[in-house]
């Protein structure tokens, strides 16, 4: 089985205002920029929406008015919410990250530790770490941040690093790592703005 991140810079304290706001202009832009990708969406979950679960926007909809929230269904929040993160932020490159096998992750966390580069962790994508206010998956999606601080100091330990111990790491495991590197200048460019991501 093969996993993928999807990845976002984002103003993180933006997106999670979004919960229980109860903007409904908020609401009709998603459902009108995103409408093909709604659909998509929920014919590929075809079957648990017959069992059940909401439709993808009814998922957005409740994020946005903070609820109701049925806990059986927590992925579709977790979807809805990824969707609210793709409406304000920006999908970076995930080349690296898109799809994966096995133990990839813990490879990169492996090169990091070893370049010295401990801020952050693309692990930490894995996890069920949605903001309290929703239901959490069972399963997937997992979901981590990476802070505006915790992407300004991993950016100064990646800068401290040297070519040599740069050299110790694989080749793709480095690439995979630059790759990090470039969504955090992306997310430092921007007062405040950090890293969302999703792991399916």
């Amino acid at each position: 089985m093969s996993y993928s991140l999807s990845i976002y810079v984002v103003e993180l304290d933006r997106i999670k205002g979004a919960i229980g706001c109860g903007d409904d202009k908020l609401r009709r832009m998603i459902g009108g920029r995103f409408k093909a990708q709604l659909t998509h969406d929920d014919d590929w979950f075809a079957e648990e929406i017959a069992a059940g679960a909401p439709t993808r926007y009814e998922a957005v909809r409740a994020v946005i008015d903070g609820g109701p929230f049925d806990p059986a269904y927590g992925f579709q929040y977790g979807y809805a919410y990824q969707t609210i993160c793709q409406f304000y932020g920006r999908f970076v490159d995930n080349r690296y990250f898109s799809a994966f096998r096995g133990r990839w992750l813990d490879h990169i966390d492996d090169g990091l530790a070893t370049l010295g580069i401990k801020a952050v962790s693309v692990r930490a994508f894995m996890y069920h770490s949605l903001p309290p206010s929703l239901p959490q998956p069972d399963e997937l999606p997992g979901y981590g941040e990476w802070t505006p601080e915790q992407c300004a100091e991993a950016l100064v330990q990646w800068e401290s690093t040297t070519p040599p111990q740069r050299e110790e790491v694989d080749h793709e495991v480095l690439a995979a790592i630059e790759s990090c590197v470039e969504w955090i200048r992306e997310a430092q460019a921007r007062p405040g703005w950090g890293v969302a991501g999703f792991f399916y």
